[in-house]
């Protein structure tokens, strides 16, 4: 046993001391630039918070029962305020998808069998198409060779581009949402500095603030939307950034 025990202390030591040796900066003058640009492409997962209003004479259950993945690009615009401290500026477009199940109210108080209506689809898709303006802040750590962590947050404005006035005859959609919304969105990601940009995988969570339910209802079927009393939305995104 003794005789692995000097190798295992060298191989130990080589390690640490390897571990602390800092190595040559990619990119060294790249914090210093007042302001810089580049562009983000994305992943994303959008789910539906909904508020069931039980005192409804007609109950419906509804529910998101499948996420289902979408996709985002959009253009950085990173103002450096401090060391540690950047504004951030990401406008771009999102698609996702949602899809709307709706369920009958089982006398024991849980959803039962799938609502069976001749002209009603089940499930109901829904398709945002999301203008994104979104305004962040974000802190960095102390950047150890060419790595930096950071934390990220701040509100997004989001305008749902495929959002409907009125219900379409053709569609068998029996609720509507309101286009436009606040989010709010926090995440942490990693600065990786290569040898000509910066990449930075990231992830963030976004909290939508408005009730996004409209109160009209289409006839004859008001307790698809008399059986909501708040939906909110939520979005879970991995992003890429290149800077």
């Amino acid at each position: 046993m003794k005789k692995f025990t000097l190798p295992i202390f060298f191989l130990s030591l080589v390690l640490s001391v390897n571990a602390q040796v800092d190595r040559p900066w990619n990119l060294p003058a790249f914090d210093l630039k007042r302001l810089h640009f580049g562009f983000t492409v994305g992943f994303n997962a959008m789910d539906l918070g909904i508020v069931r209003n039980y005192e409804a004479e007609d109950f419906i259950y509804a529910d998101v029962s499948h996420i289902l993945p979408g996709f985002q690009v959009s253009i950085i615009s990173d103002l450096r305020m401090s060391e540690n401290w950047n504004l951030r500026f990401l406008p771009g477009i999102s698609f996702g998808s949602r899809e709307l199940y709706y369920y009958e109210y089982s006398a024991n108080g849980g959803p039962g069998d799938l609502v069976s209506m001749a002209d009603a689809d089940n499930p109901v898709e829904l398709g945002p198409s999301f203008l994104d303006f979104p305004l962040h802040f974000k802190y960095r750590s102390q950047r150890v060779n060419n790595y930096r962590p950071y934390l990220v947050g701040g509100l997004n404005f989001r305008y749902d581009m495929s959002s409907k006035k009125a219900y379409d005859s053709e569609s068998g959609e029996y609720i509507r949402f309101k286009p436009a919304d606040f989010y709010l969105e926090f995440g942490f990601g990693v600065d990786n500095y290569l040898r000509y940009f910066k990449f930075a995988p990231e992830i963030k969570v976004a909290v939508g603030l408005r009730n996004i339910i409209t109160d009209s209802s289409r006839p004859p079927h008001p307790q698809f939307v008399t059986s909501i009393d708040r939906v909110t939305s939520y979005i879970v995104m991995l992003n890429f950034h290149f800077e």
